[in-house]
């Protein structure tokens, strides 16, 4: 969108205060919102840019505000013949096609193991990390991850500000065997998520970890 045209192309619709210089002002606030104004100076606080358009047309509307993407100001009683208000259609951007639909899951193979030789599946455990994240694991010392901490003072790094954090441990427990096949099927369907949607270069190892998980689910005594 050519902004300064658009501007223009708005006094000219709702009017100038009078005769003579007409000073535009762009704000955009900490938040991102834009805010085009005549003869009002942006709120303090504001990213201002700053405009002045020679001999506006003479009209009594008070000054025009637009606030937000798509809104338009309705145009003021004409003091003079009337003036089209019909402002150019905004161009929007391409919406993005939709996503076709996922086929429905597969059931799950049958093993040809009788049910008095299935064994129980692995131990399974859940665990929680230091911002009250939960998943499950096939071990209970899963690897460290880095908490961030609060830093002031530290400067900047290169084009970023300082950073700081802790290694800690996440703090897992076993899950009781009567419930391991139900935690179980729960990771698989989680698996068999991360396959379907997730990013297309892991395609590889999370269909690996689900063939894995898939197999001590249907051979264990949870595919009975």
């Amino acid at each position: 969108m050519r902004v300064w045209g658009l501007w223009m192309l708005l006094l000219a619709v709702s009017g100038a205060q009078a005769q003579g210089k007409v000073v535009i002002y762009r704000c955009t606030d900490a938040i991102g919102q834009l805010t085009v104004q005549n003869n009002v100076p942006c709120p303090k606080g504001s990213t201002q840019e700053k405009r002045v358009i020679e001999d506006a047309p003479v009209s009594s509307a008070p000054p025009t505000v637009i606030t937000g993407p798509g809104q338009y100001p309705q145009p003021a009683p004409p003091m003079h013949p009337p003036v089209s208000s019909q402002l150019p259609q905004v161009a929007r951007p391409p919406q993005s096609p939709p996503r076709p639909p996922v086929a429905p899951a597969a059931p799950l193979p049958k093993a040809d193991i009788p049910d008095a030789d299935r064994l129980p599946p692995p131990a399974l455990y859940e665990c929680r990390t230091y911002d009250n994240g939960r998943y499950l694991s096939d071990t209970d010392a899963p690897p460290q991850r880095c908490a961030p901490l609060q830093t002031t003072g530290l400067g900047n790094v290169g084009n970023g500000a300082g950073v700081a954090c802790q290694m800690v441990d996440d703090q897992c427990q076993r899950i009781p065997d009567e419930r391991l096949c139900e935690n179980w099927k729960q990771r698989l369907r989680e698996a068999e998520s991360a396959l379907r949607f997730g990013r297309a270069d892991s395609r590889d190892a999370s269909a690996g970890e689900y063939a894995r998980i898939q197999r001590i689910v249907v051979e264990s005594t949870c595919g009975r």
